[in-house]
């Protein structure tokens, strides 16, 4: 599967697969959502990267996106963004990633030209439509 989107400049750069549940129970009972978002994986495979290049970024399984506790993993995905490290983020929604627009704002600070995926379809950030959205703000 490709994507007019990703390029070989996407493709030098690691895919980050950011996987979340809200809460410990949820992460225990709803194991299907689990999966899925660790399926991403395969995701990014088929869009080009290989497996040695796709980071799987699940520390903050069991910890809600309210924003009152810091996610260590949304961190690590945010620096590794910020350092130019990240050429794809698939999450399997748009609310596992960020909830608030301070967020967005870490978020959508990515290089030129990163490409952002949600897994189910739901609009990524404000605006767009695309499951794949390639960010072309410097």
């Amino acid at each position: 599967m490709s994507d007019p989107k990703v390029t070989t400049a996407h493709l030098r750069r690691a895919a980050a697969v950011y996987c979340r549940q809200s809460t410990l129970i949820q992460a225990e009972r709803n194991r299907e959502s689990t999966l899925r978002q660790y399926d991403l994986a395969s995701r990014a495979a088929a869009l080009g990267w290989p497996r040695s290049a796709i980071r799987v970024i699940d520390a903050d399984l069991g910890v809600s996106g309210s924003g009152w506790r810091p996610r260590a993993g949304f961190t690590e995905l945010t620096e590794q963004i910020a350092l130019g490290q990240v050429g794809i983020v698939l999450a399997l929604e748009v609310s596992r990633l960020a909830r608030s627009s301070a967020e967005w704002y870490r978020l959508l600070g990515a290089p030129r030209g990163a490409v952002y995926s949600c897994g189910d379809g739901r609009a990524p950030p404000p605006g767009r439509r695309s499951g794949l959205v390639k960010l072309e703000a410097a």
